[in-house]
């Protein structure tokens, strides 16, 4: 699908942990990975693969976070890495991912804007 804001490819997670899932689609000439649900060291290998794929491939890549229901120290790390490699923003984080971004003071290294329009054009 070639028009901006339509899934060019998505995945599905389950296991013995919580469910995730992933969209990807191209926005405003950045590359957006629309993460949902719950990401622990069970779930998080489908997203660090989408996104190591996509700070190789891109760009720019923005990780949609407003349907992230639970994030710890695996997505956080994943995060940062991918930080490192390319230019990755965050947006949309909900309350429970900003409080461990401003705790662990990784608010002050990554790209967080409001919403995924913010992120992709800025």
């Amino acid at each position: 699908m070639s028009s901006a804001g339509a899934m060019e490819g998505s995945g599905h997670v389950g296991g013995p942990g919580p469910v995730a899932a992933l969209h990807q689609y191209e926005c405003g000439g950045a590359w957006v990975i629309a993460a949902h649900g719950s990401y622990d060291i069970h779930s998080i290998p489908p997203l660090a693969e989408a996104l190591n794929a996509a700070v190789r491939k891109h760009a720019k890549v923005v990780l949609d976070a407003s349907g992230v229901d639970f994030a710890d120290s695996s997505f956080l790390n994943l995060l940062i890495r991918a930080h490192q490699t390319g230019t990755v923003r965050v947006a949309a984080p909900p309350r429970q991912l900003q409080r461990l971004f401003v705790i662990t003071g990784a608010d002050a290294v990554l790209e967080i804007r409001e919403t995924v329009d913010d992120a992709a054009l800025s």
